[in-house]
């Protein structure tokens, strides 16, 4: 009787944070598991220039063209950073998929983990301090609540 696959969900973003998570995730706990997927997810803020469209704010079409350009241009290269440490740490035996969501990074990712049916979340964290984390508020103290499997955050050295 063949194993369940194991699906890691890893949230990556444009930080060293996140690649390090990634990194640790396929060097640590991958080696460990068989039968696993590894589920990529860049969440893609809703980008602010579309709420002054919303409001009724007009910007020349060019202009809208060329940040919708730039945000896939980031979400490109997010992946293929992400891609080249899979590479280099041999996990050809390892299913890879890439999703990018679209909205508040917390909430995309505890409902990723749902909809994924994810048995572990690895993230990394930016480490801020508490004045910052009040402000700013912390999407891995928010997952590391709410998301329905284990959660593993990755500290960067």
């Amino acid at each position: 009787m063949e194993k369940k696959e194991r699906k890691f969900l890893v949230a990556v973003d444009e930080s060293k944070e996140s690649m390090f998570a990634l990194y640790w995730c396929i060097t640590k706990l991958i080696p460990h598991t068989t039968n696993v997927k590894l589920v990529l997810l860049y969440v893609q803020p809703t980008p602010a220039f579309h709420s002054f469209i919303a409001s009724g704010c007009a910007f020349y079409n060019d202009v809208i063209l060329d940040m919708d350009k730039y945000c896939i241009d980031l979400v490109d290269s997010v992946m293929e950073r992400a891609g080249d440490i899979c590479k280099k740490s041999n996990t050809t035996d390892i299913k890879i998929e890439r999703i990018i969501g679209r909205g508040d990074a917390k909430d995309v990712i505890c409902n990723a983990v749902k909809k994924f049916e994810a048995d572990t979340l690895v993230m990394g964290t930016h480490s801020y301090g508490f004045f910052k984390r009040a402000l700013v508020g912390s999407v891995s103290d928010y997952c590391a609540m709410y998301a329905k499997c284990p959660v593993v955050i990755v500290k960067h050295p």
